[in-house]
């Protein structure tokens, strides 16, 4: 989805591609292109994983990841492109869940503000996952960034 002519958001049940993000984000004025990629390990706290399942609330989502956009903008303004893109679905053990990719004249602020997206996105937008284990055994992972976890920021209603 573009959100304008240098930002754009995806959420797919598609194989996600390094090159075809930073492509995306390439710029003749920016001196730099900071990419993110999050993948699938193979063990979590000794239990080996197969592979992550995702599920999102997707116009929440949307949302969040435009309001994320709309704040590095406001961040560094030197910033040229922006694209988040996260898979949903099955996501098997190295492939990417998600891959952020900014540009801008310099280093400074394309990495700064890919921190500030990926911290940013695990914190509110409405994205689930579920770690499968070798046993078949299935367990949804809580981010610990989560602001509506157990110890987040909102606090619960009784």
């Amino acid at each position: 989805m573009a959100l304008n002519g240098r930002d754009a958001i995806s959420l797919t049940t598609d194989k996600l591609s390094a090159d075809a993000v930073s492509e995306s984000v390439t710029c003749a004025s920016c001196g730099a292109i900071s990419l993110f990629i999050g993948t699938t390990r193979d063990h979590f706290e000794g239990m080996k994983v197969v592979r992550l399942e995702y599920e999102a609330y997707v116009p929440m989502a949307e949302l969040e990841l435009s309001r994320i956009c709309s704040d590095i903008r406001t961040k560094w303004p030197s910033v040229r492109h922006i694209n988040i893109q996260h898979r949903l679905g099955v996501v098997p053990v190295t492939e990417a869940s998600v891959i952020i990719g900014i540009s801008s004249p310099h280093r400074s602020d394309s990495l700064e503000a890919v921190k500030f997206c990926i911290d940013t996105l695990k914190a509110t937008v409405p994205i689930w996952k579920k770690e499968i284990y070798e046993s078949g055994e299935p367990r949804w992972k809580e981010n610990k960034e989560c602001l509506w976890a157990d110890g987040g920021l909102i606090p619960k209603v009784n």
